[in-house]
């Protein structure tokens, strides 16, 4: 099942953090590059002392504890979100259950 599932990030090629339970760390912005039986290769970089590095790893299948990947962002602070009566009478979604008239 997490097999299958990583293939399917990687075949989306999207941002995820993987955490490896042998070593109890987290790799954060990883892109997963390939699978090969047991071994997934990931790349990521690192930002320690005002140098970037990048990194390219050879995971185990079963040293991966969890894989998350971020859905969705919203801004903070300065922007205000719009809401429904912002949107265009053309873009907003109708009743799909008209109200029944009971008398």
């Amino acid at each position: 099942m997490l097999q299958r599932k990583i293939y399917q990030l990687c075949c989306d090629g999207r941002e995820v953090w993987i955490y490896l339970r042998d070593q109890q760390r987290w790799i954060e912005r990883a892109q997963i590059l390939d699978i090969e039986g047991d071994l997934v290769t990931v790349r990521y970089e690192t930002d320690e002392d005002d140098e970037l590095s990048s990194w390219e790893e050879m995971l185990r299948l079963d040293s991966i504890g969890s894989i998350m990947q971020k859905l969705a962002t919203v801004p903070r602070g300065l922007g205000e979100l719009t809401i429904a009566e912002d949107c265009p009478e053309t873009e907003q979604l109708r009743d799909h259950y008209p109200e029944s008239n009971a008398d």
